[in-house]
């Protein structure tokens, strides 16, 4: 059964989706059958990725239960991509119905066999598109910018995680925090981490060793469909993402 791991903060521009992307294609490149899903309406992930929503399925009629996942599913060369829709944006209105939290879950259940892992990329907000994720996760990992104004939502996440684990899903548990668009050499940088540190302690939330270095090559990575490991290896995002990746799986991931 493979294992599912959510990428999420309900900040914006904080590196959900370059984070979801290097995650899935960098298990690829390590030999695990990885499956990334995108649950944000706006489809970055799956335009990065080099998916086309127009083609076939998509999240959103997998949701509505008008198709399965596997004909949502397109096999491209980071990872294979469930690509999302900007339909999803209705998603609060449009499911009320009892158990809409578990649409996800249930949608993944045909083809958990078919991963090692899945990874789901999610929206800037602590929705039922995000609750969803949450209910079909085993992990979460957090992409924080190393800047004050991150900090304030750890919280909140923190607290939605706690409702998710009483009422859906007991499992879950956070793998840590990522500190992103970080320059480890300024003081600012460095005071930054010591405070998220300190609340991470407080909520006994791990923080990576490893901190994900600004680069341009991340956006255009993701404007050329690569990804960042194909795109510019020698880069330093794409060995932080390595380093990243050896230390969630060495933490049991």
């Amino acid at each position: 059964m493979a294992k599912v791991i959510s990428v999420s903060n309900q900040k914006g521009g904080v590196g959900k989706t370059t984070t979801a992307c290097a995650l899935a294609a960098g298990l690829k490149k390590r030999g695990r059958r990885a499956l990334a899903v995108d649950l944000d309406p706006q489809g970055n992930l799956g335009f990065s990725m080099g998916a086309d929503p127009e083609t076939g399925a998509t999240v959103y009629d997998v949701l509505k239960g008008e198709a399965k996942m596997q004909y949502a599913i397109q096999k491209l060369p980071a990872a294979d991509v469930a690509p999302s829709s900007i339909l999803l944006s209705g998603i609060e209105l449009e499911f009320t119905a009892a158990g809409r939290e578990f649409l996800l879950k249930r949608a993944l259940g045909p083809v958990q066999g078919l991963y090692d892992y899945i990874v789901l990329d999610t929206p800037p907000a602590l929705g039922i598109l995000t609750i969803n994720a949450f209910a079909a996760s085993d992990t979460i990992v957090v992409p924080m910018l190393a800047d004050i104004f991150s900090l304030q939502g750890i919280a909140q996440l923190y607290e939605t995680v706690q409702r998710v684990r009483n009422y859906c899903n007991p499992g879950i548990s956070i793998a840590g925090i990522l500190l992103t668009r970080c320059n480890p050499r300024t003081l600012l940088n460095r005071e930054i981490r010591g405070t998220a540190e300190l609340i991470a302690r407080d909520l006994d939330i791990r923080i990576f060793d490893t901190c994900i270095r600004n680069s341009v090559a991340a956006s255009e990575a993701q404007s050329a469909q690569k990804s960042i490991f194909d795109y510019a290896p020698r880069n330093n995002i794409a060995r932080d993402y390595g380093r990243f990746l050896d230390e969630l799986l060495a933490k049991g991931a």
